[in-house]
């Protein structure tokens, strides 16, 4: 993981533990006494039928949503990671993503670089755009692009600040066989060196998790 301020690579093993986790929407609750812990090169499958709580358990992952009981731990080592802090450790690639439709892709990666407060040159986010395949298209507004090319778009704003956890919510929706290629790719290296969370129904992307939690029943 780099620095905040776009230094060189430190160091960070990071663990996350859930416990006892239950989320409801007033009197409709969607899951309860979710529990697990994943360490550095552990990856954790989330499946489950339609709304049995997959993507709500992500935007509680990465604290933006907070759950109705349990907790959600980071830690850096033996440091618990504060909750304002969570969001430097976690990236997201999620279909609620806004992308702002008027910019050009490497504008769109320049702004959310500030946003994380990163320094990033344009030669750094070219090479994330040829990562997961969007080389020729740097100068290209976003609002041109389809679904499978802002899914792509949205790899290279999780991977911006090199996450040591990535959590992906059906990362392969609406991408073609090259797009699920690179996404493979992307969530095999995090697999290697860090912590990756996948909510999905592809069968297929069972196999990814050492780790498998259904939710729902």
């Amino acid at each position: 993981m780099r620095s905040p301020d776009g230094g060189p690579e430190v160091p960070a093993k990071v663990f996350l533990a859930v416990r006892d986790l239950a989320k409801s929407f007033g009197r409709l609750g969607l899951f309860r006494g979710v529990s697990f812990e994943l360490s550095p090169g552990e990856a954790l499958v989330v499946t489950g039928r339609n709304g049995s709580g997959k993507s709500t358990l992500v935007r509680i992952l990465c604290g933006l949503l907070r759950p109705t009981r349990g907790s959600v731990e980071y830690r850096v080592g033996e440091r618990l990671v504060p909750g304002r802090d969570v969001k430097r450790l976690v990236g997201l690639v999620s279909p609620d993503l806004v992308l702002y439709e008027e910019l050009t892709l490497l504008e769109n990666l320049r702004f959310f670089a500030r946003v994380r407060g990163l320094r990033r040159s344009d030669r750094e986010l070219q090479t994330l755009l040829t990562q997961v395949g969007l080389e020729s298209e740097g100068a290209r507004r976003a609002g041109t692009l389809s679904t499978g090319m802002r899914q792509r778009l949205r790899f290279a704003y999780a991977l911006l600040h090199e996450p040591p956890v990535l959590l992906l919510d059906e990362p392969t929706a609406n991408l073609d066989d090259a797009g699920v290629a690179m996404a493979r790719a992307c969530m095999a290296r995090q697999r290697a060196q860090g912590i990756l969370v996948v909510a999905t129904n592809n069968r297929e992307e069972l196999e990814l998790g050492d780790k498998i939690l259904r939710l729902g029943g």
